[in-house]
């Protein structure tokens, strides 16, 4: 009797359960569905998504040799002043979004060293009376631990860019402290409050939900954890700006054919900086993900600029 009670409320209920999975079903079509752009294109997130891997798996190979040709090596500097304005001391965890080829991990890590030989010579100043076995013996430690426990986690969406990374790595004799992870900018395989630092450096205009992108680098952060994103800006000045769109449109293409063999890809990066948001609304949604204290640097007139936040 119980049992049979029981049917009609079974019966209600998988009916439901059929509607809601139809109605999440019906969701994921339309978030499959939704218009985006790609470059000037008009395009669904899912295209989107694809074409932008497509792009970065052709230019992985040629992706540092075009970065010089195309900033005359000036992308370089702009990594270089993102690093410095890290600041990062000797037991820092920072993750490194879209850096694939190990730019930014490569210029931490030589950061961290030189604190690290900068903390040991203090000590050692300050310790005047050491006889030349402890002296020794310190030498010996910083040798056997030259990061103090700072690490640096690589995460890319593209396999082909992390093997480029991992073979410069490789090349150049970064190993320790260093780490590599296929991982999506909006869906990051991290625990919550892990991380001191994130970065990500001409990656974000590449997302296709910048503002899922945010949400997971406020998440991943620990409390009192530093966001820093370094991406191409707008110029205000407009006869700057007109000389900066004929040299972006006429020439960055061109160099993309003679160097990479692809005009199409360089074209996309070329229109995808047009395309992504001012300074202050880059501003404005890294604040709505929750940062506190978020201001820029704009660097060569706002050519490129570095984003700064705080998870408080």
């Amino acid at each position: 009797m119980a049992a049979a009670a029981l049917c009609p409320c079974r019966a209600v209920l998988a009916r439901r359960g059929g509607v809601l999975r139809a109605l999440c079903g019906s969701v994921r079509g339309l978030a499959a569905g939704t218009q985006t752009h790609f470059g000037f294109q008009t395009v669904t997130e899912e295209e989107r998504r694809e074409k932008i891997n497509q792009v970065f798996e052709s230019v992985a190979k040629k992706y540092d040799v075009m970065n010089d040709s195309m900033t005359l090596g000036i992308h370089r500097v702009w990594k270089d002043i993102l690093v410095h304005k890290m600041n990062p001391s000797p037991g820092t965890l920072l993750l490194d979004v879209a850096g694939g080829t190990g730019d930014i991990a490569f210029r931490f890590i030589n950061y961290v060293r030189s604190a690290r030989e900068r903390q040991l010579q203090r000590k050692l100043r300050s310790h005047q009376n050491l006889s030349w076995q402890e002296i020794s013996e310190s030498y010996q430690e910083e040798q056997c631990k030259p990061l103090g426990d700072s690490q640096v986690v690589v995460c890319d969406i593209n396999k082909e860019m992390l093997k480029v990374g991992k073979q410069k790595a490789q090349y150049l004799g970064y190993s320790e402290g260093l780490s590599w992870v296929l991982g999506n900018a909006e869906e990051l395989p991290f625990d919550d409050d892990k991380f001191d630092v994130y970065t990500i450096a001409f990656g974000i205009r590449n997302v296709t939900r910048i503002d899922l992108a945010l949400q997971e680098a406020y998440r991943v952060l620990k409390p009192g954890g530093r966001f820093l994103c370094l991406e191409f800006g707008h110029v205000s000045n407009p006869v700057i700006s007109r000389l900066y769109d004929l040299y972006s449109f006429q020439v960055i293409p061109v160099l993309g054919e003679v160097i990479a063999g692809d005009w199409k890809s360089y074209q996309y990066l070329v229109e995808s900086i047009r395309r992504f948001p001012p300074q202050e609304e880059l501003k404005v949604m890294i604040e709505d993900a929750g940062f506190f204290k978020v201001d820029y640097q704009n660097l060569n007139l706002g050519i490129v600029a570095i984003h700064s936040g705080f998870k408080l």
